[in-house]
C-alpha cells in the first residue's frame, strides 16, 4: 500500500510531535517518537487521515487502538489532527430550530436523572483519586499562580461566596451540589442556612455523611431532587449553580433561568458557573470529540455560547450584573486532574473498568487542550432578581443586593 503510506507520511509530517504508527500490514516512524499509536484494524487509518479524533478516542477506550506517550504530547498531535472547530464553525447535523425542540424533548426529569447518574455514579473512590480533598469537580480559581490544585479550589469556593455576598442567616440554594464542597464551605465559613440538591445517588449519600460528621444537621440539608421539582416560592436569598447548567439543554435554558428567578427572593443574587461553547456557530466539539464525550462521559451535555446564555438569563427575568471568563483557569485545573490520574492509573483500574480509565485519560487531557485553545470556555455569571424598589438598597437606583462597585469581591 505505497500510496496509502505516502498519504499517511505526508499527514504525519505536519504534526508538532514525532508520531510512530503501526497497523496490520504497515508501519511508519520509529520507537523514539514522542507519540506511538498501534492500530489493531487498518480501518482506523481513515479516521486518522480525516482527523476524526473522536473515533480514534472511542477505539482506544474499546482497546482497538493503543496510545503511548505523555498526555501533553498526545494532545498536541490530536489538536493538529482535529483542526480548529471554532474557525470552521462546525454545525450540528440538525437545523438550529429542530435541535432546540430535540433538546427540549431529551431533557425531561427521568432522562436527566439517568444521564447524570451515568457520569457521577461511576465510583466515588475513582473521582477521589484525581480530585482535590474536597472533591470539587469544577474549574478552580488560581488567584495566585503558585497555588496547588487544593488551594485553587478553596480559592474558587471563596470567590463564589464573596461574589454572592454570603452572610450568616441567609438561605442558600446550591443546585447540582456535587460532593458538597461549596455547600459545606458556605455553611462553615459564612454561616448560611444551606440546601443542596443533586441527581446523583452517590453524591447525595456522601454529602449526608459529611453533614453528620461535621455536626451541621439543622444548618445544611442535601436532597436527591431535580431543580424543577422545587416550589418557586421565592424563599432563597442566594443561589449557586456550579457545573450543572451544561446538563440543562439549550431548549430549556430560558425555563431554567426563569426557575431560578422564581426561587430567589426579590433583590437576591444567583451565580451560574458553567462551560460554554468557544464559538457562536459550534453546536458541539468537532472532529468527533463531542460524540465521544456524549457516549463515554457526559450523555445529554450541551454547550452554548456565553452570549446565548446571557440571552436566556434575561428572558428568564434576571439582570446580569457581572461576567468573568475563567477559561485559562479550567485548562490548568484539567491538566492537574489529568496528571493526578496518570500518576494513579493502576489504582484507577482496580476501582473501575479499563474502558472507563481509558476514556477519562483522553477526556481530561483532551478537555485541557480544548480550553487552552479556546474551543470551549468557562463563565461565571452573577445575576439578580430585580426588585423595584429594592427594600435593602443603601443607594438610590439599586434594584438588588449588588453594590455599585465590584471591588468587594477582591478585598
Amino acid at each position: 500500500m505505497p500510496a496509502l503510506s505516502a498519504m499517511i507520511d505526508a499527514r504525519l509530517a505536519r504534526l508538532p510531535r514525532r508520531l510512530a504508527l503501526a497497523w496490520p500490514g504497515g508501519r511508519l516512524g520509529d520507537a523514539s517518537a514522542e507519540v506511538r499509536l498501534t492500530l489493531r484494524s487498518s480501518r482506523l487509518l481513515t479516521g486518522l487521515l480525516r482527523g476524526h479524533v473522536g473515533g480514534l478516542a472511542d477505539a482506544y477506550a474499546d482497546g482497538d487502538l493503543e496510545i503511548e506517550g505523555a498526555m501533553g504530547d498526545v494532545m498536541a498531535v490530536a489538536a493538529v489532527l482535529a483542526g480548529d472547530p471554532v474557525k470552521r464553525g462546525e454545525q450540528l447535523a440538525w437545523p438550529r430550530w429542530l435541535q432546540w425542540w430535540r433538546s427540549r424533548w431529551q431533557h425531561h426529569l427521568r432522562r436527566d436523572a439517568e444521564q447524570v447518574r451515568f457520569h457521577y455514579d461511576v465510583c466515588d473512590d475513582f473521582f477521589a483519586l484525581w480530585l482535590d480533598p474536597l472533591r470539587v469537580y469544577s474549574c478552580a480559581y488560581y488567584r495566585d499562580s503558585a497555588m496547588s490544585l487544593e488551594q485553587a479550589q478553596q480559592a474558587k469556593l471563596e470567590h463564589i461566596c464573596r461574589k454572592l455576598m454570603l452572610a450568616p442567616g441567609q438561605r442558600l440554594l446550591d443546585i447540582g451540589a456535587g460532593w458538597g464542597g461549596l455547600l459545606l464551605w458556605a455553611a462553615e465559613h459564612h454561616g448560611v442556612q444551606a440546601l443542596g440538591i443533586t441527581l446523583s445517588a452517590n453524591q447525595h449519600a456522601h454529602v449526608n455523611r459529611l453533614i453528620e460528621e461535621k455536626g451541621l444537621r439543622g444548618q445544611v440539608e442535601m436532597r436527591l431532587l431535580d431543580y424543577r421539582e422545587l416550589p418557586r416560592s421565592g424563599e432563597f436569598d442566594r443561589i449557586a449553580s456550579v457545573g450543572m447548567f451544561e446538563h440543562v439543554g439549550r431548549g430549556r435554558l430560558d425555563a431554567y433561568f426563569a426557575a431560578l428567578n422564581g426561587l430567589l427572593k426579590p433583590g437576591g443574587l444567583v451565580l451560574n458557573h458553567g462551560i460554554t461553547a468557544g464559538g457562536l456557530r459550534n453546536g458541539q466539539l468537532g472532529a468527533g470529540m463531542g460524540d465521544f464525550i456524549e457516549k463515554r462521559i457526559f450523555p445529554g451535555g450541551e454547550l452554548v455560547h456565553a452570549s446565548q446564555v446571557m440571552h436566556s438569563l434575561a428572558v428568564g427575568g434576571l439582570e446580569l450584573l457581572d461576567a468573568e471568563n475563567l477559561r485559562p483557569h479550567y485548562a490548568r485545573t484539567l491538566w492537574a486532574w489529568s496528571e493526578a490520574l496518570e500518576n494513579r492509573l493502576e489504582q484507577a483500574r482496580v476501582l473501575t473498568s479499563e474502558a472507563t480509565v481509558r476514556a477519562y485519560r483522553l477526556y481530561l487531557a483532551g478537555s485541557a487542550m480544548c480550553f487552552e485553545r479556546g474551543w470551549v470556555s468557562l463563565y461565571q455569571l452573577l445575576a439578580a432578581r430585580p426588585s423595584d424598589p429594592f427594600n435593602g438598597a443603601v443607594m438610590p437606583g439599586a434594584r438588588s443586593a449588588f453594590p455599585f462597585k465590584r471591588d468587594y469581591m477582591y478585598r
